[in-house]
């Protein structure tokens, strides 16, 4: 302490400055730190240069972290007062499409309201939800489950106190509740959040702003995007939460984030706020490598399917082009994705170094009567359900996602599923059809008009199905088969066609208003309709069920299983001295690194900012290094302004961190340690894709979009 040369220096001291100095694996980099788990990081985050108090951020109500919100799959931020609020362009791309025309592409041309009334309204069904408040209920949910207990009444035992819980939370009206599980359902929290519904798009950059290097530069460095974008928040004219309608007025947050211009430089302790989506670094051995094995090699392939046969269907047809643009983004996104994972994983131990995680995990179990007493075979036990619910997964891969891409027979589904659950009371239905889901199902069925052709539909389905029939008579499902005239692996795909012909031209799906009148019909009254994907739907719906049961019989049997081999797994750890973080979930989380580059192998070097320059160096003026000739001429120039960067000699555009990040991350604020704005979570680095499974301090690095480019 500079200001007491006689302070004697306490534990506290000397174990911050230990861990700074020799890097503790229990405080690297590595994590998806709960906001109440921050205490104990205090220490460390302290001396790295966190300048807050880390304690005030498991606040949820307080500066910074009522600042972070969820759009449910992407993370955003509050910027100003007036409900402003800061995502990435990708996390917004469905809003920008939903809002294009041919005419007025604003995809290609990019968006700025010229005033609150020019604003438009985002993608139905667009949320922006503001966590309140997060309760442990682990022992109202597992309390009172009796011993022994049965797979599928297991789970049905923990589904029935989830939406009790739920129920009693959603009294608070405006907020939307949920329960997360921690651990693999060692631990359940309630999570309350603050449920905005008028959403509105306030700014996005032309596509070769938003999206500068396209799939090319996709999880590469160096990169040069502009991934962001502005929404804004609106509430009924009494500050409530309350549906789009003209009368609404932005919203005043309490808090929001404050923007330090200067950016951050090399080395600067940094932090990420926001809603990671699901990592597995907990995972089997045997889970590592079916995914290595057969999941991401076969997700690949049926991708590809899916993509290349909507190129092909789109190809002539630039406004369907334009509706199913987010779709191919995302596919082409996912196979990327599953290729960078697969060349992590080949270049790593991973699987060997979790079957020796296991062995010592068993043999730490074995050593101690009392802990072989506690964990009785919670490895084995585990292994075998992993195995069983392996042996259906060609079945839900072809059958219930590919085959299920139909938005027509989706919607059908929904329909009669909707009919049947309100013939129950409300307490008894399916979550996602209770009396709280109603809004949500028609906002879904409005939302198909925005990435739906019948035409383009209608070829892609058939190539999906041709797909589908391919596969090992053993995992086909005989009542759909017998539906669609599918004969096993011997498909007449004229006939098939031609059945597709008839459907398509005989429903009135295809039409928002004619979805949404079904809505609220009886089971009987859509039994009674000529409609074929309807028919196709009731007829599909017993089987559906079955299905569904024994995949909540599975579930209930893992959801004690694994639970057990964790419980077992955090006490090992802990004796070992290891703080340990929960899998992402979805929930608020706050990862801490620094600014840095890296070395990804021998003789290459990633610098750890971007410039402007390299956005001329890149440019090509053809898609996607097409940057607008103004930008272009402004860099040409050097018309910095008061954005530039002294020691770069240019403005930022990317830079890269040791932030710990995974999908849902996106859109994320990066907070200096005064916890404020410093840029935006887009992308991780090819390293970083086997992130999900695996974190590697020395290669792992995220991308963030530099707050002086924004």
């Amino acid at each position: 302490n500079p200001n007491n040369d006689h302070e004697e220096p306490t534990l506290k001291h000397l174990l911050a400055f230990c861990l700074v100095l020799f890097g503790a694996p229990a405080f690297a980099a590595e994590g998806m730190w709960t906001p109440a788990q921050l205490p104990e990081l205090a220490d460390v985050l302290e001396a790295r240069g966190l300048q807050i108090d880390p304690r005030s951020m498991t606040d949820l109500t307080g500066h910074p972290m009522k600042a972070i919100v969820s759009l449910g799959g992407c993370s955003a931020s509050f910027v100003s007062p007036q409900g402003l609020v800061i995502t990435n362009h990708h996390c917004a791309y469905g809003s920008i499409s939903y809002n294009s025309t041919g005419d007025r592409n604003l995809l290609e041309n990019g968006f700025v309201a010229a005033g609150l009334a020019d604003e438009l309204p985002a993608e139905p069904g667009s949320r922006i939800l503001v966590t309140v408040q997060g309760e442990d209920v682990t022992g109202t949910i597992l309390g009172d489950l009796p011993v022994g207990l049965g797979g599928r009444a297991r789970y049905q035992a923990i589904e029935d106190g989830q939406k009790e819980l739920v129920r009693a939370c959603e009294q608070d009206e405006g907020h939307r509740c949920r329960v997360s599980s921690y651990h693999g359902g060692l631990r359940y929290e309630l999570i309350k959040q603050l449920e905005i519904r008028d959403v509105r798009l306030v700014y996005a950059p032309p596509l070769s702003v938003g999206k500068y290097g396209g799939d090319i530069d996709n999880w590469m460095w160096p990169r040069h995007t502009g991934d962001f974008a502005f929404y804004r928040a609106y509430v009924s004219p009494g500050g409530e939460p309350a549906d789009p309608a003209e009368e609404n007025v932005p919203s005043q947050p309490r808090h929001w984030l404050r923007v330090q211009p200067g950016g951050v430089q090399e080395d600067e302790f940094i932090m990420v706020a926001g809603y990671p989506g699901r990592t597995n670094r907990y995972r089997l051995a045997d889970e590592v490598a079916n995914v290595i094995d057969w999941f991401y090699p076969q997700r690949t392939r049926a991708y590809g399917i899916w993509l290349a046969a909507i190129e092909a269907a789109t190809s002539e047809n630039p406004d369907a082009a334009l509706k199913y643009a987010s779709i191919m983004a995302a596919l082409n996104n996912a196979i990327k994705n599953y290729g960078g994972m697969l060349e992590g994983f080949a270049k790593g131990d991973l699987v060997q170094s979790k079957q020796a995680l296991e062995r010592d995990l068993q043999a730490w179990i074995g050593s101690d009567p009392k802990r072989r007493g506690r964990y009785p075979n919670a490895v084995e036990e585990l292994k075998a359900l992993v195995a069983e619910s392996q042996s259906h997964q060609v079945r839900d891969l072809y059958y219930e996602n590919l085959t299920g891409r139909s938005a027509l027979l989706g919607a059908a589904r929904q329909l009669y599923r909707l009919a049947r659950e309100q013939e129950k009371p409300d307490e008894a239905r399916e979550p996602g059809y209770q009396d709280r889901d109603l809004i949500q199902i028609r906002e879904s069925l409005a939302r198909i008009e925005g990435t739906f052709d019948p035409e383009v539909e209608q070829q892609v389905w058939l190539k999906l199905l041709l797909t589908y029939a391919a596969i090992p008579e053993d995992q086909h499902v005989e009542p759909f088969d017998r539906q669609l005239g599918l004969d096993g692996n011997a498909v007449d795909a004229p006939a098939l066609k031609a059945k597709l012909d008839e459907m398509y031209a005989g429903t009135s799906l295809g039409d928002t208003q004619a979805r949404l009148d079904w809505v609220g019909k009886s089971a009987a009254e859509l039994e009674a309709s000529d409609d074929p994907f309807i028919r196709l739907a009731v007829a599909l719906y017993e089987s559906d069920m079955q299905l569904e049961e024994e995949q909540k019989d599975l579930a209930g049997r893992l959801q004690a299983a694994r639970p057990r081999y964790m419980d077992a797994l955090l006490a090992f750890q802990q004796s070992r001295g290891r703080v340990v973080y929960p899998d992402a979930n979805s929930t608020l989380r706050i990862s801490y690194g620094r600014v840095t580059g890296s070395r990804p192998r021998d003789g290459l070097i990633f610098s750890p900012f971007t410039t402007l320059e390299g956005i001329l160096e890149k440019d090509t003026g053809v898609e996607p290094f097409d940057m607008p000739r103004d930008l272009l001429d402004t860099i040409r120039e050097k018309r910095y302004g008061v954005r530039v960067d002294e020691r770069l000699g240019s403005v930022p555009v990317n830079f890269l961190s040791t932030l710990d990040a995974t999908g849902g991350n996106s859109g994320s604020a990066i907070l200096n340690g005064r916890a404020e704005l410093v840029g935006l979570l887009f992308d991780g680095t090819w390293e970083s894709i086997i992130a999900d499974w695996d974190f590697l301090e020395d290669k792992s690095r995220s991308i963030q979009v530099d707050i002086r480019y924004i």
